[in-house]
């Protein structure tokens, strides 16, 4: 599979960024008991290495995800490709799902076209692309597709043609009971009030947001903040810009510190603006850093998450 990060990997031997420590991180020394609510999720990309080099098949990320106690998972369109209308196969999925007893939240799109296009036929056609995967979720039983916010023009013009989009997908989503959300993943859609007009002036309920808390690179595609940006949008800002319309919050993980503190991301902090905002849906770890095995990865930032809930009292 084409990697949606491809980029990422070919600039990890040597462009990798490494901040400051992040000194207002959760404390081990604080209590690790739960708050009722956090309800976590995990995201296919977290274990994208091990798909690719078929050391794990997609098919049965509903069961992989169970060997790390959760309940609860969002897929990756990428890895399944060759399944995008084949009902029988989501059927199956959804089954097997069920038999773990595992919740199917979303499917994450990329590389079906760019919905911020401003040219409508290439915009029409763009659109389209996507119904299909808006078919599999249905079938899945998910709550929302994850779409891309990109586009070639100005600041103005991919915004009007996102607009659009957003205006017609969320009409072929709505009979499908389908949110159709767009997370920051770089370029404009990184500006998280840029991402926040699309969404009001959509005008549909049904269309909304899925916050990341890395992904604020705004000169680049992609829009990761693991390795050098040259133009980087205040994460805290731009997950508070985008909570408001959230219908899923992603919890981007990069590298943890021997405390088990992200280096990158204040996790209290952010989980201090999911919770004050009302957020009552799920949190999704989204492992993807480069120095750490992916179970590793999961496990850790699972550690953290939990850690950093139970002391927002």
């Amino acid at each position: 599979m084409q990697s949606r990060r491809h980029f990422v990997k070919t600039l990890a031997a040597g462009a990798l960024y490494v901040p400051a420590l992040n000194l207002l991180s959760c404390s081990s020394e604080k209590k690790e008991t739960l708050s009722s609510g956090l309800k976590i999720s995990l995201a296919q990309w977290s274990l994208h290495r091990a798909f690719e080099k078929g050391e794990l098949k997609a098919e049965d990320f509903a069961a992989i995800a169970r060997q790390y106690n959760i309940n609860a998972v969002e897929y990756v369109n990428g890895f399944y490709r060759d399944k995008a209308t084949d009902e029988k196969f989501w059927n199956d999925m959804k089954q097997k799902a069920d038999n773990e007893g595992v919740k199917s939240l979303l499917i994450m799109i990329d590389e079906e076209g760019d919905l911020g296009n401003p040219d409508a036929i290439a915009r029409t056609s763009a659109i389209e692309n996507h119904y299909k995967w808006l078919n599999a979720a249905n079938l899945l039983g998910c709550h929302s597709v994850r779409v891309n916010a990109f586009g070639d023009g100005s600041s103005e013009e991919v915004q009007k043609a996102m607009i659009d989009s957003m205006q017609r997908l969320g009409e072929y989503a709505a009979p499908l009971n389908l949110n159709v959300l767009i997370e920051n993943h770089g370029l404009f859609s990184s500006d998280g009030k840029w991402v926040a007009e699309v969404i009001k002036q959509s005008g549909k309920t049904n269309c909304g947001t899925l916050p990341d808390f890395g992904n604020w690179c705004l000169s680049a595609k992609w829009g990761t903040t693991q390795i050098a940006c040259d133009e980087v949008y205040d994460r805290y800002q731009g997950v508070a810009d985008l909570l408001p319309f959230a219908k899923g919050v992603s919890a981007k993980s990069y590298a943890f510190d021997t405390d088990g503190n992200e280096t990158r991301i204040d996790y209290l902090r952010m989980l201090r603006q999911v919770k004050d905002a009302g957020f009552d849906g799920y949190v999704g770890i989204e492992f993807e850093g480069f120095d750490m095995a992916e179970p590793d990865g999961i496990r850790a930032t699972q550690k953290l998450l939990e850690r950093c809930w139970g002391q927002l009292v």
